[in-house]
């Protein structure tokens, strides 16, 4: 039993070590307020660390001695019971050369002025809370699987933050078939500790794409209602939004329009936070040969060959022929001559190449391949082609041996049969000759 125990509490002391390690010393840049009028002299950012723990009494500012290359008072101990930034993709194997992307920004909070927002500052909140140091910190992954935005806060003049808002998402970039369902992660924690909390929250997506973009969705939390949908099948799980902060947006289904930038946004009075994910609808061409099959050829003829790719997103297509000889051998043919793009009705396009084949030097046979290389696969199709007019192969010169041996036997049979049937007759003649004569021998002695 005491090995038992001692066994039990190894583990647990491990545990112990385990969990109270787990959250990581993140390395940020520190952005610094670009001072109206005239030029900096110095750098604009400063390297700085945060010390992360998920209680307040885990850490003591004092007990931490900064590294030679930062500041002191660019340390910052960070609380965060919900342990948003303790995730494991924050904090990376010792010695990795992959670390996670951190930038910190003063933040000052102020009314929001978009219209959904504004209800959520009606109510008259206590500005000793908000004169605090604020910071606004943006993080990514080392594997660059999940961005987060935390808001934090420290009284004035000290370096003990408590994290007030976090958002989060784990898909930074998401690839969708056509017509696919598609859902951008965005989930929010909020302080309820904090007075910000108690007067509701709204959420925002919107979308960017080469310099245009449009509202997606809005939702006053406060009200509990819809202010905006500016997309057909664009929705929210409004029970997970209320239970586990879930504002992840869902498109029922992808279209070649929705590829772009997502922006999500989370309101609380006076603060705001967002993330932003990247959106492709791949879909790979289909490919089709025309003339199929490729109509009987003489050798040194020239061939004329279209293969067209259709229905597929994005622009990026690479498409080139190729031979496969009957010997196994494959030769790139080229592109061929392409035509332009063309856009069809659902958003996708359409390319095809035409390809002016010279069998001179292709041998007697094999097999003419359209491959198409897209980021959502490569796709091929091919034909048989055969040719006429070159010199037979062993194999053709043993088979035309054996052909010309059956038709020599079956020319022998016809000739056998014909002959006795020939003799038959002669004999059948002779006999009925001999009986006739007979036959009159024997009147004659009678008469």
């Amino acid at each position: 039993p005491s090995t038992r125990l001692n066994i039990f509490h190894l583990v647990f002391l491990c545990f112990s070590l385990f969990s109270h390690g787990s959250c990581p010393v993140l390395e940020c840049w520190f952005m610094k307020e670009k001072v109206s009028g005239g030029l900096s002299g110095g750098p604009n950012q400063d390297k700085s660390l945060l010390y992360v723990h998920k209680h307040a009494d885990s850490h003591r500012a004092e007990s931490h001695d900064a590294p030679l290359e930062v500041n002191p008072d660019r340390l910052y101990f960070v609380t965060d019971p919900a342990a948003t930034l303790c995730h494991r993709s924050l904090n990376p194997r010792r010695g990795s050369s992959n670390k996670p992307m951190c930038e910190i920004n003063p933040l000052h909070p102020q009314p929001s002025t978009l219209e959904l927002a504004v209800p959520l500052t009606e109510p008259a909140l206590s500005p000793i809370y908000l004169h605090a140091d604020w910071l606004s910190t943006a993080l990514q992954s080392f594997d660059k699987t999940m961005s987060i935005s935390a808001i934090t806060r420290a009284p004035t003049g000290t370096k003990e933050h408590d994290v007030i808002l976090t958002l989060t998402t784990k898909t930074v970039l998401v690839q969708s078939r056509l017509g696919a369902p598609v859902l951008l992660d965005c989930s929010f924690w909020a302080d309820p500790s904090s007075p910000l909390t108690g007067t509701g929250f709204a959420v925002e997506w919107r979308y960017q794409f080469r310099g245009d973009g449009r509202l997606v969705l809005a939702y006053d939390g406060k009200s509990d209602r819809l202010s905006h949908t500016g997309e057909e099948g664009a929705t929210l799980d409004f029970e997970a939004l209320h239970g586990r902060g879930n504002a992840s947006l869902i498109l029922q289904e992808a279209k070649v329009h929705h590829s772009g930038i997502y922006i999500c946004s989370v309101y609380l009075p006076y603060l705001q936070a967002q993330v932003a994910m990247e959106l492709q609808v791949v879909e790979p061409p289909s490919l089709s040969i025309h003339p199929s099959p490729l109509p009987l050829t003489a050798q040194g003829q020239t061939i004329n060959i279209q293969c067209e790719a259709s229905g597929f997103a994005p622009l990026s297509l690479d498409l080139h022929w190729e031979f496969k000889g009957a010997d196994g051998n494959t030769k790139v043919l080229g592109s061929g001559s392409l035509s332009s793009h063309r856009q069809l009705w659902d958003g996708t396009y359409t390319q095809s190449s035409r390809l002016e084949l010279d069998t001179a030097d292709l041998g007697r046979a094999g097999e003419v391949a359209c491959v198409g290389v897209h980021p959502g696969g490569t796709r091929r199709v091919s034909v048989e082609i055969n040719l006429i007019g070159n010199s037979p192969s062993i194999e053709d010169s043993m088979a035309m041996v054996g052909v010309a041996l059956v038709l020599y036997g079956l020319i022998k049979l016809v000739s056998w049969s014909f002959s006795g049937s020939e003799k038959r007759i002669k004999t059948t003649y002779v006999e009925g000759f001999k009986a006739r004569r007979w036959t009159s021998f024997s009147l004659v002695i009678q008469i």
